[in-house]
């Protein structure tokens, strides 16, 4: 959809994401393990609109609607109604109309839509938050908490991990039909990893990842799946990362532009949107994201661009077989053909479709609701020349998010376009 009223991106603030495997981290191993803790998720909410107003030198008193995007903070954190937790951010913000947004891990993304469309019906400035804390319980329970995203009547039992087994189902189909190898799968995690390195404020940016160490299954990179027909179908390697860490990012009009003193060149404009759902648990086919093809296409189409126009996308990787199939929905690759834009570099930083920079799900991290809104900062820091050792070296005037939710039945896909 194409907003009748032109929406920007005003400001946006990413906190690092961390867990089980970044410095910061407090585990057991950790130095200071006894000593401190690790951020709530009200730190992380908090911290995030903070740092938004505080870089920005925004007004809060000027944001007249917001949302929030989180997928199980009352299993993980045990705290839910958290509209009225981003209000505790700043004394400012008392008053102003926050709600929470689920979609599983559209839930950013899914509460992007709604700012847009607040912004249709007549507001001027809408905040819009995405956070998740998921290291609070052991991986198994987790599992089981991220298993509601699915259709946990008829997937739950598919695995003691049902969502790795949903896009190793993919995987396994994808190679019979395509002769996919294990090392096409392991470009992807490597890219990943190579992207995350480079960006200090990655949940992996401390891990390094060989491709023989993302082809092989070892004690480091194990198999973890129970399901004896899925098993040989994913590692520790094409997992996304079970992460801590919250996104913001401020959405105005023209008229919001100006109330809040930000110029238009320190703006991107977001051309237009797609937002698609298909029923739970009734996945059509197995060798295609039809409803991230579905969400992708509407928005290209009503921003009237090609695939070919794009020029740097964030997508969904939560595993490695998710990116290699959203290149194929969005249009950069055809069907079955994925696997060849990673292994030709086009997808690198250093490509001329740059996918993923900062690292995607499986380097950045994914803390659920942050996701999609993260996408949309690493877009518009890309846009603005802000991501330092991993800023893409030439000029950007268009790219596309994808963030999906489930086992790809709900999806919102975003065109933005920088205005310089």
């Amino acid at each position: 959809m194409k907003p009748m009223k032109p929406v920007y991106i005003a400001a946006q603030a990413v906190t690092p994401f961390i867990g089980k495997g970044n410095p910061n981290f407090i585990d057991k191993g950790h130095e200071e393990f006894g000593v401190r803790e690790n951020p709530t998720l009200e730190d992380h909410i908090v911290g995030v609109v903070r740092k938004l107003i505080d870089d920005h030198h925004i007004d809060p008193t000027l944001i007249q609607r917001g949302y929030i995007g989180n997928f199980a903070g009352e299993l993980f954190s045990h705290q839910a109604h958290l509209g009225a937790m981003v209000a505790r951010a700043d004394e400012r913000l008392s008053g102003i109309g926050f709600a929470r947004v689920e979609a599983a891990c559209a839930s950013g993304g899914v509460g992007i839509v709604n700012a847009i469309e607040s912004i249709q019906s007549g507001l001027d400035v809408v905040l819009v938050v995405g956070a998740e804390v998921q290291t609070t319980v052991r991986a198994r329970e987790g599992a089981d908490y991220l298993a509601r995203a699915a259709h946990y009547a008829s997937e739950r039992s598919i695995d003691d991990f049902t969502f790795p087994a949903l896009l190793a189902r993919r995987a396994k189909a994808y190679k019979e039909a395509y002769g996919l190898s294990e090392r096409d799968l392991a470009h992807f995690s490597v890219k990943a990893y190579d992207n995350a390195n480079r960006n200090p404020m990655a949940h992996m940016c401390a891990v390094k990842m060989t491709l023989e160490q993302a082809e092989t299954a070892s004690d480091g990179n194990p198999k973890i799946l129970k399901n004896p027909e899925l098993h040989d179908h994913l590692k520790v390697s094409d997992c996304s990362q079970v992460s801590d860490g919250a996104a913001a990012v401020l959405l105005a009009s023209e008229a919001g532009l100006q109330k809040l003193g930000r110029a238009m060149e320190d703006a991107v404009k977001l051309r237009s949107y797609g937002f698609c759902t298909n029923p739970l648990g009734e996945v059509k086919d197995l060798l295609e994201l039809d409803t991230a093809a579905a969400a992708a296409g509407e928005a290209m189409r009503d921003a009237n661009i090609t695939p070919q126009d794009i020029q740097v996308a964030e997508v969904h990787d939560c595993f490695t077989i998710a990116e290699l199939m959203m290149y194929e929905a969005i249009g950069l690759a055809e069907k079955g053909k994925g696997k060849e834009l990673v292994l030709s570099g086009r997808t690198s930083i250093e490509g001329d479709i740059p996918v993923n920079t900062g690292g995607g799900l499986i380097g950045f991290g994914h803390p659920v609701g942050a996701t999609g809104i993260k996408q949309t900062a690493e877009i518009y820091r890309q846009m603005k020349g802000q991501c330092e050792d991993y800023q893409v070296q030439r000029e950007l005037n268009l790219g596309l998010t994808a963030n999906m939710g489930g086992d790809d039945r709900t999806v919102v896909s975003l065109v933005l376009e920088n205005t310089v």
